[in-house]
């Protein structure tokens, strides 16, 4: 993840792979959207808020390793910045309302984490 998200076609690939039904092949690209947003320091917020429909329609993905990276991902876009943090805490919320175990699932963790003190605590920094 840590070379491919160094390519000019990691954000076309996000787009297709995430709609894919091979196991492997989806959850390659929410770990290729945290991997960005954890590694990418100057890409603007917008690349991320685009990611986000992305992550709400792969959050009803009930198999476990799908569900964590896309839970992996929408925590990382929400530890970028504050501003970023408020849209992902938004995005978990509607995720939430969402009628799947799944999304549940992913919603709830990310709030907990990106709600915690010790993210906001880092974020005010």
């Amino acid at each position: 993840m840590n070379l491919f998200e160094k390519t000019p076609f990691a954000r076309k690939k996000i787009a297709e792979w995430s709609t894919r039904e091979e196991e492997f092949v989806k959850r390659t690209a929410f770990s290729l959207i945290a991997c960005l947003a954890w590694h990418d320091k100057e890409a603007p917020d917008e690349d991320f808020i685009s990611f986000l429909p992305v992550i709400k329609s792969g959050a009803t993905d009930e198999r476990n390793f799908v569900k964590k990276a896309v839970n992996w991902a929408l925590r990382n876009i929400g530890k970028r910045n504050p501003n970023l943090n408020k849209i992902a805490i938004k995005t978990a919320k509607d995720i939430q309302k969402m009628d799947s175990k799944s999304a549940r699932w992913v919603a709830s963790g990310a709030i907990r984490e990106l709600t915690s003190e010790a993210v906001q605590k880092r974020l005010r920094k």
